[in-house]
């Protein structure tokens, strides 16, 4: 459902969408935004603005995703007029109202930032080469991390999985417990075989009672990360491997991640990165 005034994530359920017509919630300066929020844009300029809207098909960074890019786009008045645009450059979470996604980016003529007022309609139009790289790198991580558990789980005191960075530069999984060297090569001949099963990645949304069930206790996120009018979390599974609370965009079978490679294993004050590339 969509709560009024939030943004629902349409891509954390329609995750092939390409293209969304929604409605315009509001339309700001890059300046006048709260701090928190233009902490969150690094690149943010002044002459940027920031477009929140019902619905969205751009993923926000988080999850150790980068954020989609593209255009909105839209006709002066609902005529039939040539379509404005603004150029989607970042989405984040807003800090402030953490329920509505923030687009930044800036408007492809100075003529276009005084024609998008609050209720209009845009048509969100994603980049997709991006959209499918990031979603490669996502997918890849995951089959990545379960190739580790499913060789080190029972070999390394204390282990377990910490955290994960799919952007293109510097993909890699985190571990606690130190991975030895000698393990890079078993690692890669799993996430091989993962890979050339083709093994479906599911979505599904599960309750606390769900994990529980499959004994994943100890993967019952925290309620707080529940997205705005939901009760259940997002959880992808990968057939026959693992399965992870994860709000972020896949490919349909683990082959489609293309050539995944482990890069290299380094070690630091009990911490393991395994850093990895796709091709």
């Amino acid at each position: 459902m969509t709560v009024p005034g939030k943004t629902k994530l349409v891509y954390q359920y329609h995750g092939k969408l390409t293209e969304l017509a929604t409605k315009v919630h509001s339309v700001r300066s890059f300046g006048s935004l709260e701090d928190a929020n233009r902490l969150l844009f690094k690149n943010g300029a002044d002459d940027d603005f920031v477009v929140v809207t019902g619905e969205t098909i751009f993923h926000p960074q988080g999850g150790g995703q980068p954020s989609d890019q593209g255009f909105m786009n839209w006709s002066p008045n609902g005529t039939t007029a040539a379509d404005l645009s603004f150029r989607v450059e970042a989405v984040r979470m807003d800090a402030v109202n953490g329920s509505q996604v923030l687009h930044l980016g800036s408007f492809t003529t100075p003529a276009a930032a005084s024609q998008l007022q609050p209720g209009d309609r845009v048509k969100q139009v994603l980049d997709v080469e991006k959209r499918l790289l990031y979603s490669r790198l996502h997918t890849a991580g995951h089959v990545l991390g379960s190739a580790v558990r499913s060789l080190l789980e029972t070999e390394i005191p204390g282990f377990d999985e910490l955290k994960a960075s799919h952007f293109p530069d510097s993909a890699a999984c985190e571990f606690r417990g130190a991975i030895e060297g000698k393990w890079k090569e078993p690692i890669q001949r799993r996430v091989n075989e993962y890979l050339e099963r083709s093994m479906p990645v599911e979505i599904d949304f599960w309750t606390e009672q769900d994990f529980c069930r499959e004994g994943l206790e100890r993967l019952i996120p925290d309620r707080s990360l529940l997205p705005p009018g939901e009760d259940k979390f997002r959880v992808v599974r990968i057939v026959g491997a693992e399965v992870y609370p994860c709000g972020g965009t896949h490919v349909d079978t683990t082959d489609l991640c293309g050539e995944t490679t482990v890069k290299k294993i380094a070690r630091s004050k009990g911490i393991s990165r395994v850093s990895y590339t796709v091709t």
